[in-house]
């Protein structure tokens, strides 16, 4: 299944249930939100400058193995279980544990194209070489993360190294929290600043809240599909993908584990966060839906 920024719920469903997915989402939040100083700065750092043609090609080979070691992260093909409606769903939970709806290459697409796409502010602000430097430290560093379970320690850093080092001398200061959403970005940053605090009690509430609402998953989906689309007709897409990331982030600062991002709770958290972010465009109805995690965890 190919990843969009429309979809980021949907990366951030993988995200939240691999290893070092918090640092895959710090890479796309990045390149969602550098001007063109930062992305010089990406570019600048680009391993293969100063290396002599043959340098290139042994590096080129590297890379392309490691993303063939990428390729090695559990994937997702479908689920099957038994005819006991419970056993089933216990066994796709299980399922989704310990595999991802998307892949290396579709991440590394979305970041070509669509994160580091036409839509990108500071377009037409680098040379075309320049570009594209920054765009394969990104992309290196993005499949480095995501793999991080499956490749070797070295050659995880060196796909990493470039980023790392960058993001560490020049302070990068991601992009704020629904910075493009207007008046909603203070209750985003509310929000997600009491996922990120919770404590035992507070996962408690939300498993719970998720377990009264699992009813409702047909109206989430139908809510979650309208939010998304009013992101996109509104060309809000990228500033939903950016509320996404720092979704995800905040999840897995909280302390949720990976059964909580396959059990649901993820998609409570995301949804939270999309209904918010697009209150503004939503009917009642779908907002009702989309906060109802939200809303029951805050009555307790």
């Amino acid at each position: 299944m190919p990843y969009t920024l429309v979809s980021a719920a949907t990366l951030g469903f993988d995200l939240v249930r691999l290893p070092a997915g918090r640092s895959v989402a710090e890479v796309l939040l990045t390149g969602l939100g550098a001007g063109a100083n930062g992305l010089g700065i990406l570019a600048s750092a680009h391993p293969c400058r100063g290396l002599s043609r043959d340098e290139r090609g042994v590096r080129a080979v590297r890379s392309r193995r490691a993303r063939e070691m990428a390729a090695n992260v559990p994937h997702l093909r479908g689920a099957t279980g038994g005819t006991d409606g419970i056993d089933r769903a216990a066994v796709l939970v299980a399922q989704l544990e310990l595999g991802t709806i998307g892949d290396a290459p579709t991440l590394e697409r979305l970041l070509r194209e669509d994160v580091m796409g036409p839509e990108h502010l500071a377009q037409g602000f680098l040379l075309p070489e320049e570009w594209t430097e920054a765009s394969d430290v990104l992309a290196d560093a993005a499949i480095g993360y995501w793999a991080a379970g499956v490749l070797p320690p070295l050659v995880r850093r060196e796909l990493t190294v470039a980023f790392d080092r960058v993001i560490g001398a020049a302070s990068f200061t991601l992009p704020a929290i629904g910075e493009d959403l207007g008046p909603v970005a203070g209750e985003l940053v509310d929000v997600l600043g009491a996922i990120r605090a919770v404590d035992d009690r507070s996962r408690a509430l939300w498993r719970a809240a998720v377990d009264e609402g699992r009813a409702d998953h047909r109206p989430w989906a139908t809510a979650m599909h309208e939010a998304s689309w009013a992101a996109h007709v509104s060309g809000r897409s990228r500033a939903l993908a950016a509320v996404q990331l720092h979704a995800v982030q905040a999840f897995l600062d909280g302390g949720f584990d990976v059964h909580d991002g396959a059990a649901g709770v993820w998609n409570a958290v995301a949804g939270c966060a999309q209904g918010i972010a697009m209150s503004d465009l939503l009917d009642e109805r779908s907002l009702s839906v989309l906060r109802a995690p939200w809303d029951r965890v805050g009555t307790r």
